[in-house]
């Protein structure tokens, strides 16, 4: 391969990172830490929703 001509194609040649990784640098660059309890918020609540439908709901309902 020849060297990058542009930052384009510079930008393409790097390693691309995760989704959290990514996440964790817009976080960081836009200083939008406030985001953060909203995202663990709805993440409990989906893996909440997700286990009411499987075994372990007879479980869950217990803690509350």
């Amino acid at each position: 391969m020849s060297e990058p001509q542009n930052e384009f194609e510079k930008a393409a040649q790097q390693k691309q990172g995760s989704l959290v990784s990514e996440f964790i640098g817009f976080l960081k660059q836009n200083k939008k830490f406030w985001l953060l309890p909203l995202i663990i918020v709805m993440l409990l609540l989906t893996a909440l929703l997700i286990l009411s439908g499987t075994a372990a709901a007879p479980f869950i309902y217990t803690l509350f």
